[in-house]
């Protein structure tokens, strides 16, 4: 799960979108990771709730470190480990992620770069088996109203940034995502008209056989 700049740069995860968690208000609830019983309940909740997802179709809207949005349409299949972020037009960028590569493709350059799967975000919102432990570490857990954020790092390179997977509490439903590299740029993905379920599109729309890098 190292956050490469490239990754940032796309918005992921997929996927895998501010910075850290929400600045405290008065409003907020912040909670010490791993002090209470609640707390091990609430991230064993979350991780049932995305082991339950099989497919998610969204639309969504990434906000650049410049504050520069642009917008699209992405599917995460869970089951398969593979997903799809189409950017809409003008935007030249692309990203595939299956057969455990994560595939990023901006037209306009004539450049496609491939990366391990597990080297970037998308492979925690991947996992077969999601678990918020082990190789990850959870460095924070806030609520804000019924918004829940939970930040997650690598285990052993803590440096390399760290992911913010944003929820509506109730129903716990996954919202998007922050990712903060390395240099604290921020990439922010918010998931919109969000669906779960239903049939799964064709293999051809996760193709990773895209133009090489010149």
């Amino acid at each position: 799960m190292r956050f490469s700049p490239t990754i940032a740069a796309c918005g992921l995860a997929c996927l895998l979108a501010g910075g850290g968690l929400v600045p405290a208000v008065h409003a907020q609830e912040q909670m010490a990771v791993g002090a209470s019983d609640q707390d091990h309940a609430l991230l064993e909740r979350v991780e049932r709730h995305l082991d339950a997802i099989s497919l998610l179709k969204a639309r969504f809207r990434q906000t650049a470190p410049d504050g520069k949005q642009s917008t699209g349409t992405a599917w995460i299949d869970r089951t398969n480990r593979r997903m799809r972020f189409q950017y809409d037009p003008p935007s030249p960028l692309l990203l595939v992620a299956n057969h455990d590569q994560v595939v990023f493709n901006d037209s306009q350059l004539d450049q496609t770069t491939t990366m391990p799967m597990d080297k970037t975000p998308l492979g925690l919102l991947l996992r077969p088996h999601l678990q918020l432990s082990g190789d990850v570490t959870v460095t924070g857990l806030s609520r804000e109203g019924n918004v829940l954020e939970i930040t997650v790092v690598r285990t052993d390179s803590p440096g390399d940034g760290s992911m913010t997977l944003i929820f509506h509490d109730s129903p716990l439903l996954l919202r998007g995502w922050i990712i903060q590299d390395a240099q604290q740029e921020t990439t922010r993905v918010d998931l919109l008209d969000a669906s779960t379920g239903g049939s799964m599109p064709p293999d051809s729309l996760f193709s990773t056989d895209l133009p090489e890098q010149h």
